[in-house]
């Protein structure tokens, strides 16, 4: 039997705001553990919670980002579960009214667009944070969390194979990044994803039960629960079972999901408006100041780039991968730097490969866009040669000076005088006479011979376009052909 996948996402995403959603408390990660929980956060008696107004002019900005309705009226809901994290007994979420309803995201997917619908994206707190290590068997609690401001995005189950569901997940990520809602930093907890996944023969309407792989935080971990988790699913049919309706968690050290509890419906978590908070209202003023404060979101920067700087598709993409990376490349583009895709290169190759060896962002970069467009001025005024220039690079990269500095301290100045080139040439020539009867005889490829020769000689100072002229027309002359 064929089966057909699918697959839903919840994702967590940690606004960044400066105090949390219902306090004055910090927000600030890698506190002393409990140093930033205050009354309100722990629900002592007498407290009363205060809407952060920020979450909302986040959670609005995301909604208009991803064409969705922005509801002028939501309402906050106190969601009741015991959890030793969870001091105050219930969270507080959005249940019926959510400040944010339907939008969408289009991934691309093997040279095809697919849109994955959202279903809705509210407001909520987190909880504090289980630690299990260090405490002889026991648990310790940490607090600091607790409060943080959450915007959990919830996906129409549009999800068909793992890799979908990354792609969505990626997507979903360089989207945050880019409005400034979230830093989305994975390791730090602020961009968390549940999954809901279940099976089904192909071609049936009816969903089949479905697992909720509970608080993944990498990419790499999302698609591996997800494969495991359909391997099993089908497994678990085909010998005759039922897959149960349950929250599962994934274990990377063992590449496995396993049960962590039944999966509760939304009655069993007893819904209802908390009293102590009044509906959020929004103005259409406010909205629309939302909406002028929009960047250039990451699809129409791709389109733009493609057409103003005449990149392919797989350049921008990569340009446009982080806001960061599609400004520096901006600035490192200008009216003297004859072209763009030059530019996409060096930053999709040679600087990215320096920043991957030493884990920095584009902003972390010793070598500034400014620095980039002079290195790739000097290559096309025949200042230096490509091959010299990633010489030069290194050289920046490890803080030896600017380009032109580099150039003269290092006497990389390329050879450009014709007679020079020549007279190397003819000494290359002199004491290669078995390569020169090789290529008489049609061996084309020692052609390659002679050029690594020259070069050799120069200490790859000459100009290449010029050293192939001048060697063709002097095996020309001395072959006869």
């Amino acid at each position: 039997m064929t089966w057909e996948t699918v697959i839903g996402l919840e994702v967590h995403v940690q606004l960044s705001t400066k105090s949390k959603i219902f306090s004055s408390a910090s927000t600030r990660y890698g506190a002393d553990p409990n140093t930033q929980a205050c009354e309100v956060d722990i629900a002592l008696p007498g407290v009363l919670p205060v809407m952060n107004l920020e979450a909302a002019h986040l959670a609005v900005k995301f909604g208009l980002a991803v064409g969705a309705e922005i509801n002028r009226r939501s309402v906050f809901a106190r969601k009741n579960y015991f959890y030793p994290d969870l001091p105050k007994g219930y969270q507080i979420s959005q249940y019926e009214i959510p400040i944010v309803s339907g939008g969408q995201i289009v991934i691309e997917k093997n040279g095809s667009q697919k849109t994955i619908g959202i279903t809705r994206a509210h407001l909520e707190e987190d909880a504090g944070k289980s630690l299990h290590e260090d405490f002889h068997g026991m648990s310790g609690i940490d607090l600091n969390r607790a409060g943080t401001p959450l915007l959990e995005i919830v996906s129409e189950p549009d999800m068909r194979s793992p890799a979908e569901a990354i792609a969505y997940l990626r997507k979903l990520h360089m989207l945050v990044r880019y409005l400034d809602v979230s830093d989305a930093n994975m390791q730090e907890g602020s961009f968390r994803c549940d999954a809901n996944v279940s099976v089904r023969p192909q071609g049936q309407k009816e969903f089949g039960t479905r697992t909720e792989l509970k608080n993944i935080n990498s990419f790499r971990f999302v698609e591996k629960a997800l494969q495991f988790e359909i391997e099993r699913q089908i497994d678990v049919i085909e010998d005759g079972g039922e897959v149960i309706q349950e929250t599962r968690l994934y274990d990377p050290d063992r590449g496995e999901t396993r049960p962590m509890r039944t999966k509760e419906d939304a009655h069993d978590y007893r819904y209802f408006p908390d009293p102590d908070l009044p509906p959020l209202q929004l103005s259409e003023q406010f909205i629309e100041e939302v909406r002028n404060e929009l960047p250039e979101l990451p699809d129409a920067k791709k389109l733009r780039f493609i057409d103003q700087y005449h990149l392919n598709p797989d350049d921008a993409e990569q340009l446009i991968i982080s806001k960061d990376t599609a400004d520096y490349f901006e600035s490192a583009v200008s009216s003297d730097v004859g072209s763009a895709k030059t530019v996409a290169n060096w930053i999709n190759t040679e600087l990215a490969s320096y920043l991957n060896e030493e884990n920095k962002t584009i902003k972390e970069s010793p070598v500034s866009a400014d620095m980039l467009r002079q290195l790739i001025r000097r290559i096309q005024d025949n200042t230096i040669s490509g091959k010299i220039a990633k010489e030069v690079f290194k050289a920046m990269w490890a803080g030896q000076g600017s380009v032109d500095d580099i150039i003269e301290q290092k006497g990389l100045k390329q050879i450009t005088d014709n007679a020079a080139i020549e007279k190397i040439i003819e000494e290359v020539l002199a004491k290669s006479s078995a390569q020169i009867e090789q290529y008489k005889s049609g061996q084309e490829k020692v052609f390659g011979y002679f050029v690594g020769q020259v070069m050799k000689a120069t200490q790859g100072k000459a100009n290449p376009q010029q050293v192939n002229t001048i060697l063709r027309e002097k095996l020309k002359s001395s072959s006869g052909r």
